[in-house]
């Protein structure tokens, strides 16, 4: 496919994407609920995780690899890809990643606050800071992480005690904005299931 093509592809996943943050959201909370629900061991989750996740390396490096593969995945999830993709890991690379890091790191009740947080406040801070956002702060805008940090805050309130709601929302708000040269989707449900851990907060 001609380069012209691929560009138009790549401009038309710029903007809002709402759908990008449904996607998102419901991906996280369907996994958090599978891990709180579901009688299935720790090691089977990772390893499940896993194989997610090599699928999705597998795509990017045959996508990075041959320009017309890529053209292709921007065709089909031209509502939920984002410009960056283009030529760089996808998103949902980064964020499988985390889930296997967070549940395979810390204890199931942490890692389901993680993954939580990440589903729901990362979509909300980037709707948020796209669209209101004016004042700058750590490379986006700080109404957007002014928001990160509340839905973060109330995610974690609402299974954890208030210290670690308070400092889990002030860490996980910094790890995504402060995640480069990783991505946030990593480090967000990494950062809050270490402080869940480490404070030691309970449902």
């Amino acid at each position: 496919m001609a380069t012209v093509d691929m560009d138009t592809l790549v401009d038309s996943t710029s903007g809002l994407q709402p759908w990008r943050r449904v996607m998102h959201a419901t991906n996280g909370v369907l996994v958090a609920l599978a891990l709180t629900v579901l009688p299935i061991s720790r090691g089977w989750a990772v390893a499940l995780l896993l194989a997610a996740l090599a699928a999705q390396g597998g795509l990017d490096l045959v996508r990075l690899r041959w320009p017309q593969v890529n053209a292709a995945f921007f065709s089909v999830f031209r509502h939920v890809a984002s410009p960056r993709e283009a030529t760089g890991v996808a998103s949902s690379t980064w964020y499988t990643m985390g889930l296997v890091l967070a549940v395979a790191m810390f204890p199931r009740e942490a890692a389901v606050t993680g993954i939580l947080v990440l589903a729901l406040a990362d979509p909300a801070a980037s709707y948020v800071g796209r669209r209101w956002g004016r004042r700058p702060f750590l490379g986006a805008s700080l109404e957007g992480t002014a928001v990160f940090a509340t839905v973060a805050f109330l995610v974690l309130a609402a299974r954890h005690d208030l210290a670690t709601a308070l400092v889990g929302a002030a860490a996980s708000a910094m790890a995504e904005r402060l995640s480069w040269p990783l991505d946030d989707n990593l480090t967000v449900p990494v950062a809050a299931a270490a402080v869940v851990t480490l404070i030691g907060g309970s449902l």
